[in-house]
């Protein structure tokens, strides 16, 4: 392992578990016991194409191309490290990033989704960061919505031919945006506006979530630029043994 490797996964290392000793009881993805048993199955069910298809993938990468191991665990953590720095916002929820984008850029949204879900249990088994009964929403929306759109706009922004590092910092800015309009519809589909009904309730849950989310989806776009920037500089080969960079 390269200096450059050792360092990044001593200091991923170093800070989840700074993260893992912070209490999280107040802070949440869509926490434990707030979803409707239906609704918590409804999203599980979702998830579970997204899922096989994201394991067969990793399958393949793990057959075919060993050496881009460490890239794949090196996404996991950026998801984790990053989505474990929350800020409180809605009842029952919480604002902060996702780090999905980056996986999504280099291994593809399938890839992401099963990174998301590893991730979510890790942060609901040891930091009380969401729940077991409300994985299948919190996978959806971070796992899978977020990602979709980070990945399907990073491939238009490359069939453009516009510069890629910003493709990769406006797919990290959207699908982590998007992940919290699927959070809000969530929760708007359990708890409707008694007034406007599930629409009403999701302008609502968007208006609370924006005025920390829009920042934080900024933040998440310049942390993943600046780590593909490193990869980019350091990590040439392994980026193309993923396709990521197709050039000689």
């Amino acid at each position: 392992m390269k200096k450059w490797e050792k360092n990044l996964v001593s200091a991923a290392g170093a800070l989840a578990l700074v993260l893992c000793a912070v209490p999280g009881a107040s802070a949440m993805h869509i926490m434990e016991g707030y979803l409707p048993p239906v609704y918590c199955v409804a999203w599980g069910a979702l998830c579970l194409p997204f899922l096989a298809w994201g394991l067969a993938s990793i399958r393949r990468l793990v057959r075919e191309q060993r050496k881009a191991l460490l890239l794949l665990a090196m996404a996991g953590a950026f998801v984790f490290v990053i989505s474990s720095l929350k800020i409180p916002s809605v009842s029952g929820s919480c604002s902060h990033m996702t780090g999905t984008g980056l996986a999504a850029v280099l291994f593809g949204a399938p890839t992401a989704a099963v990174l998301g879900l590893i991730v979510l249990v890790f942060q609901a088994l040891l930091l009380a960061h969401g729940g077991l009964t409300t994985l299948g929403a919190n996978t959806f929306s971070m796992g899978v919505a977020g990602p979709l759109v980070s990945f399907g706009l990073y491939k238009l922004w490359e069939k453009l031919g516009l510069p890629r590092l910003a493709g990769v910092f406006l797919a990290a800015f959207a699908g982590d945006l998007f992940t919290y309009c699927v959070t809000s519809l969530q929760l708007a589909l359990t708890y409707p506006s008694p007034v406007g009904g599930v629409a009403a309730s999701a302008v609502e849950f968007l208006g609370v979530f924006a005025p920390t989310q829009l920042p934080l989806a900024v933040v998440e776009g310049i942390l993943t630029m600046l780590v593909v920037m490193g990869l980019e500089t350091y990590a040439r080969p392994e980026l193309r043994t993923i396709g990521y960079m197709k050039e000689v």
